[in-house]
């Protein structure tokens, strides 16, 4: 009986010990395996009780965000030579293309990274992980199917104020294979966790651009000065810290210029040093702010094309004609409630 005993009591410290183990390596693949893009379905499918599960949930936040490859892993290959170059042009694009351009002077000052952070690569900070799986798309703005290279371009002519490149130039290459690069290992048709903007709730009154300069005068000024002309870099060829608005920023066609955009870019973003899991701002707040900075003076765009289908046009978008009723001040500042109720009757959309 002792010897039974004594078995029993091994076989139940070897499985214990294996239970232990098993938890441990489960840990380490909460601060490990978010170097790789997981579905959503993971976890779920693996472990249908989740919600009994402190560890697994606590693994499923920490990887669902997207995470771009590393710089250093671009291959030193002419491949990666392009990559690389596409890269320096969305860091540095005002040296290479901006007023005073080494390739062309087609663009603004600013460059790509000060609105795609961190050379797109920023979760929630308007990167670039989902536009290799979806790219052709239709698009409603334009009517039309998209690919890379138009997309690109419209940000050349709207938040770059300035001219397209030609889509077999060396320079739109070199953007759209470091772009592929970044989303080499998103499943085509999917878009990862973080990308884009954050989507944020809408108010139940407009955004006030009264309060907003308030907010804007105490939070913004360092980077962005109370004139909102930014900081220049020290060789006066690019913005460390980009104009908000005035003749140098982004014109009234540019994604940005709708509110729940700016807001979302705010509110994610800014002021320096803001993420999605640690914002400095409260929603209202991001909304202010935006309302004030869309509602200063900027360049104007052609924008007579867009938006084709004018059912179509997002809730905020600023401009009319509109099939809701609604004016162009409701439009732009809110409240939208009630113009989301109303082409909910008419139109049978959001």
């Amino acid at each position: 009986m002792k010897t039974e005993f004594k078995e029993i009591q091994t076989v139940t410290k070897l499985i214990t010990s294996l239970i232990i183990t098993l938890l441990i390596l489960v840990i380490m693949m909460g601060t490990t395996v978010s170097i790789l893009y997981i579905k959503p379905t993971f976890f779920s499918d693996l472990i249908k009780n989740k919600a009994n599960s402190a560890i697994v949930n606590k693994i499923e936040k920490s990887v669902l965000f997207w995470k771009a490859p590393e710089a250093n892993n671009i291959p030193a290959t002419p491949a990666g030579d392009e990559i690389r170059y596409g890269r320096e042009l969305i860091i540095h694009t005002a040296e290479y293309l901006g007023p005073k351009g080494k390739v062309l002077s087609i663009s603004n000052g600013m460059n790509c990274q000060n609105c795609h952070l961190e050379a797109g690569t920023k979760v929630f900070g308007n990167n670039y992980s989902a536009v290799a799986s979806t790219y052709p798309k239709f698009r409603a703005r334009s009517g039309s199917e998209e690919t890379i290279e138009k997309r690109v371009n419209d940000c050349f002519e709207r938040s770059l104020n300035g001219k397209p490149l030609a889509e077999n130039s060396k320079e739109m290459k070199a953007i759209v294979a470091y772009i592929h690069w970044l989303g080499n290992e998103v499943p085509k048709g999917e878009v990862p966790k973080g990308a884009g903007l954050v989507e944020l709730s809408y108010l139940d009154r407009a955004a006030d651009p009264i309060k907003g300069k308030i907010l804007y005068e105490a939070k913004c000024t360092v980077c962005h000065g109370t004139d909102g002309q930014g900081i220049m870099n020290k060789d006066g060829n690019a913005w460390t810290y980009p104009p908000l608005w005035g003749k140098n920023s982004y014109n009234d066609g540019a994604g940005l210029f709708r509110l729940s955009r700016f807001a979302g870019y705010i509110k994610a973003n800014m002021p320096l040093g803001a993420t999605h899991e640690t914002p400095l701002l409260t929603d209202e707040e991001a909304w202010d702010i935006a309302a004030y900075v869309n509602d200063m003076d900027r360049p104007k765009m052609d924008i007579s094309k867009d938006w084709p289908d004018i059912s179509k046009k997002p809730i905020d978008h600023p401009f009319g004609p509109f099939a809701d009723g609604f004016n162009e001040k409701e439009h732009k500042f809110g409240p939208y409630q009630s113009i989301m109720s109303k082409r909910k009757e008419v139109l049978g959309k959001k």
